[in-house]
């Protein structure tokens, strides 16, 4: 089975309010297995054609220089497409990522993705209630390394998650590699049901401002930044 855990990194919290993708990290995995195959890796920055604000720039490192001469969306959404193809997404805080991308296809008249989708922030929560379930807690968690994260990037960001979905479906333990894995009965322990978290359907993205009532976007937002300048 083939899955693609991807991330995307943006202008700020809501494609309604004019805000843009900047960068789209993914990789493919297979029956939950990770590949060192550069063709299994889809990487680009993005040009958003607004500003970004320092803020957010704070969180990434993507500058208005470092995109200048980057594509637009709709220069690289084929790309994209052909990249996932039917395969079903893995990301952290699943509706933001989705949002952004079908707000774009949106933009370009395409329709929005009907790929099934696995948010691993509710499968996170429900595994270990109570503790954190940032990026950053969950590669703590499961020793996954964190050295080269700086800042928030599209690609590394996939590239660690893929490692810690794999760590909440039971295909690694701690201190192992893939090519070390324990056998299902071992790894029982580990077994998540993700049935009940993939969605087969998602809505377009709205074309009007979002109400008060979904100013929760903001916390949404910051649940994908460990240690960030939102939070007290």
């Amino acid at each position: 089975m083939v899955e693609i855990v991807f991330d995307t990194e943006t202008t700020g919290f809501d494609p309604a309010t004019g805000d843009k993708i900047v960068e789209i990290g993914a990789v493919r995995i297979y029956d939950k297995m990770r590949t060192d195959d550069p063709r299994d890796t889809f990487h680009v920055l993005v040009n958003p054609e607004r500003d970004i604000p320092e803020e957010v720039v704070k969180v990434h490192g993507i500058t208005n220089e470092k995109v200048k001469d980057s594509p637009i969306f709709a220069d690289l959404a084929d790309d994209f497409l052909a990249f996932i193809g039917n395969a079903p997404l893995v990301a952290h805080n699943a509706s933001f990522d989705m949002k952004f991308i079908n707000a774009e296809l949106e933009q370009m008249g395409k329709p929005a993705l009907t790929n099934e989708v696995v948010d691993t922030l509710p499968i996170a929560r429900r595994k270990f209630p109570g503790a954190r379930a940032t990026l950053d807690a969950l590669c703590a968690r499961f020793e996954v390394d964190l050295s080269a994260r700086t800042f928030h990037g599209a690609l590394l960001d996939s590239q660690l998650l893929a490692d810690v979905y794999l760590h909440l479906c039971g295909g690694l333990q701690h201190g192992l590699t893939l090519g070390d894995q324990k056998s299902d009965d071992e790894n029982g322990d580990l077994e998540v049901n993700l049935s009940s978290l993939v969605s087969s359907e998602i809505r377009p993205a709205r074309s009007f401002p979002a109400s008060e009532e979904e100013l929760k976007l903001h916390s949404e937002f910051v649940e994908k930044i460990d240690g960030n300048f939102w939070q007290n």
